[in-house]
């Protein structure tokens, strides 16, 4: 009798980073990512993770096929520390030729690495670990289990007061979903969104993050808060004359007067933004 072949875990690639994973689709534009750089840089308790880390290393995980991102990262997040390292890493070796070519060390470097970080974990030749992760459009080709182990993997690489924050977004960054956790698990959920783009808040579940992506069903959590805003925006359609962001706004205020813990305040909300402790959406065990 023929035996059915056992699917392989991802395997470490060869080469001397021993990178771990697979590679991505490698989809990127510019400006992609920039509703969460601007976020990171404007979130003080997130920007504190670099600003104040001893060794202040940001990796962006899976940059794709151009490092046009990282870069982008790298100059963004540069006021927060004048000695700020950005390490781009990906898989292919031809992406890693890429960024090498507007490479500039150490401020602005590539290196081939998944997972593992390519040497810059925690424990590492007594390396503390990176003060933030990146991690874009990366997990959503592996299962909601293997998302859930990659999530303790990168966090057990982080630094003390590391920071990954990891999410999905649409090919123009107008439509992005992340959360932020640290060395203890995930802290917050995110949306950020053009609100013009939008027909309701719920759109926005086609970029759930994977440990989320498939949860949003009636009795699970995200399910309730996504049906809760969708009522919300409806609610504020009188706002509408005043353009998307107003009502969006407004909505999020409707949102938190219902009781729903609101972390951020008006400025987020106008540019299209939300966040809520990751409580608000977990799943059930």
């Amino acid at each position: 009798m023929t035996s059915v072949p056992k699917k392989r875990a991802p395997r470490l690639a060869a080469g001397r980073a021993r990178a771990l994973g697979m590679p991505t689709r490698g989809t990127t534009n510019p400006n992609r990512l920039r509703r969460v750089d601007r976020w990171i840089l404007g979130t003080p308790w997130v920007a504190a993770a670099v600003r104040d880390a001893a060794e202040p290393v940001v990796i962006d995980l899976g940059y794709g096929a151009t490092p046009v991102t990282t870069v982008e990262l790298a100059d963004r997040l540069r006021p927060l520390h004048p000695a700020l390292r950005v390490v781009g890493l990906e898989i292919d070796p031809d992406r890693v030729a890429a960024g090498k070519a507007v490479a500039d060390p150490p401020a602005l470097d590539f290196r081939r690495g998944g997972f593992e970080l390519a040497g810059l974990a925690a424990g590492i030749r007594d390396f503390p670990g990176p003060a933030l992760v990146r991690a874009f459009n990366v997990l959503r080709q592996y299962s909601e289990a293997e998302a859930w182990k990659y999530w303790d993997e990168l966090c057990a690489r982080l630094g003390p007061d590391g920071l990954l924050v990891e999410g999905t977004c649409d090919e123009i960054g107008r439509r992005c979903c992340w959360v932020v956790l640290d060395r203890g698990g995930p802290l917050t959920f995110t949306m950020a969104c053009l609100p013009s783009d939008l027909e309701k808040p719920s759109d926005l579940a086609e970029r759930l993050p994977k440990t989320l992506i498939h949860r949003n069903v009636p009795g699970e959590k995200v399910h309730a808060m996504l049906a809760e805003l969708d009522a919300c925006w409806a609610t504020a359609a009188p706002m509408a004359p005043f353009g998307p962001r107003a009502r969006w706004a407004h909505a999020v205020r409707l949102f938190a007067d219902r009781g729903w813990p609101v972390l951020d305040r008006h400025r987020r909300w106008r540019l299209g933004e939300l966040t809520v402790p990751w409580s608000t959406v977990a799943p059930d065990p």
